[in-house]
């Protein structure tokens, strides 16, 4: 049967075999199946796994097991979704800041979610495996909130992958932000380090300052002022779950727009005044300089007209 698993999708379905390449080996079995078989609705790729139709190398396996280079994997016959069972991802034509063949920088808009889940169908990651087929591997290299604009990173090699996250952990990577907040910011420079910690609320994560959560860094910039806001440049020294959000609440300037942290300053505007607009770092294959910047999107250019005249 044909290695790359597309004999499970044909007109006349049947048992088939994938061996698994270098730069695809450390993925879970069921995102490497999801980008893998293209069309098959992800119900019934779970469906396959939990019932032991999946194997790797003969033996059964959990949707969380991880795969490795030169594994075996059994996949059972399957067909595409058909008309009303599964809505295709859409095809969101964002701007390419960079690309090569070990990366893809993208310019995400505000509103647009990095990847499916909590009731959201579709978001960037899905969107390109749908309009690139051909690729054998996709995966976000880091996240952004869904109303946060700007550069985000998606490797194309497992490899890739591996070694940009490895920069993010050391901290080798300069993540500057954007941000309009409510109120006149004091300091033209401000470091904050205030320790994060994860809870649940209603169902609902939400982040706040506690000693007893992970470390968090933010150096914040002040860039212009006026009588009700001020913009800033947020260098984040750290990478936690909002939190430039949650630094910026805790300062009492809350970011203008924030549904979640930000109090009153959330009416003052139609989104959340966020954007990522520069990652610099190393390249994870050739050691070169990689600088990426997003611009300012239209919306966020209004709000600086109106706010510094």
């Amino acid at each position: 049967m044909p290695a790359d698993g597309k004999a499970a999708l044909g007109a006349a379905p049947a048992v088939s075999w994938i061996e698994v390449g270098e730069d695809e080996a450390g993925q879970r079995i069921d995102n490497y199946l999801i980008a893998r078989l293209k069309g098959v609705p992800k119900s019934r790729i779970y469906r396959i796994l939990r019932s032991g139709e999946v194997r790797i190398n003969s033996k059964r396996v959990e949707a969380m097991q991880k795969v490795a280079a030169g594994d075996r994997i059994r996949v059972p016959p399957l067909r595409l979704a058909e008309r009303g069972e599964e809505v295709p991802a859409p095809h969101y034509r964002l701007p390419v800041l960079y690309e090569d063949e070990h990366l893809v920088a993208v310019d995400k808009p505000a509103g647009l979610a990095v990847h499916g889940g909590s009731g959201v169908a579709h978001g960037v990651i899905e969107s390109l495996r749908s309009m690139r087929p051909q690729a054998r591997f996709l995966e976000l290299v880091h996240r952004l909130d869904r109303d946060t604009s700007g550069v985000l990173l998606v490797a194309k090699k497992r490899s890739a992958l591996v070694a940009l996250h490895d920069i993010l952990r050391s901290r080798a990577i300069d993540k500057r932000y954007l941000v309009g907040v409510k109120g006149r910011f004091r300091n033209e420079v401000q470091r904050v380090r205030a320790a994060l910690a994860k809870r649940d609320v209603g169902g609902e994560k939400r982040v706040s300052v506690s000693s007893a959560g992970q470390d968090a860094e933010t150096v914040f910039r002040r860039l212009s002022r006026g009588a009700e806001a001020s913009l800033l440049e947020a260098e984040l020294l750290t990478g936690r779950t909002h939190q430039i959000r949650v630094h910026l609440q805790h300062l009492g300037h809350p970011v203008l727009g924030d549904d979640k942290y930000g109090g009153e300053a959330k009416k003052a505007a139609a989104r959340l005044m966020l954007h990522a607009g520069r990652l610099a770092f190393r390249h994870p294959a050739t050691g070169a300089p990689v600088e990426l910047e997003a611009p300012l999107p239209g919306d966020m250019r209004e709000f600086v007209r109106k706010a510094f005249p």
